[in-house]
């Protein structure tokens, strides 16, 4: 079965990779990164995310820029930037996965990957795009973070 943990941190790595470079196909780029976990990669998920995210740039971009609106997207950390973008294309643009499984999975790459203060920045910013949606409503509003949720494991 494959790990969609493991295909988020491709998707990412593959994002990453590429915003250094975007001279650089970023098909060629995803490719070779499938490759080295072909086995246990959502390769189907990889391919949908990194071009969805490609080709919804811009608009994923102003969302992230609403919601932090202190932050403009060039001043935000490379990989936070990357983490955001694949979390905001899920919650806004495919919507088929919980608005809080998205905002964990981010943040445990920021965790991972990121800076000190990345996890809460990465945090912050969905929670507050999570609270513009109308999927928070019907889960009631719920205001607990998910940084709060993860100190009680």
């Amino acid at each position: 079965m494959p790990n969609r943990h493991l295909s988020r941190i491709i998707v990412m790595q593959s994002l990453y990779e590429w915003d250094f470079n975007q001279d650089k196909n970023i098909n060629d780029i995803v490719k070779r990164n499938i490759e080295n976990f072909k086995e246990d990669c959502d390769k189907e998920f990889v391919l949908n995310a990194t071009g969805g995210i490609i080709k919804n740039l811009k608009k994923i971009d102003k969302t992230i820029e609403d919601s932090a609106p202190e932050w403009p997207i060039e001043q935000i950390a490379v990989i936070d930037k990357t983490i955001l973008r694949l979390a905001v294309f899920e919650l806004e643009l495919e919507k088929d996965i919980p608005p809080k499984v998205v905002i964990n999975e981010a943040v445990e790459l920021a965790k991972s990957y990121g800076g000190e203060n990345s996890s809460k920045f990465i945090n912050g910013v969905l929670g507050t795009l999570f609270r513009m949606d109308e999927r928070y409503q019907e889960e009631g509003g719920e205001d607990i973070t998910l940084l709060e949720l993860n100190k009680n494991k």
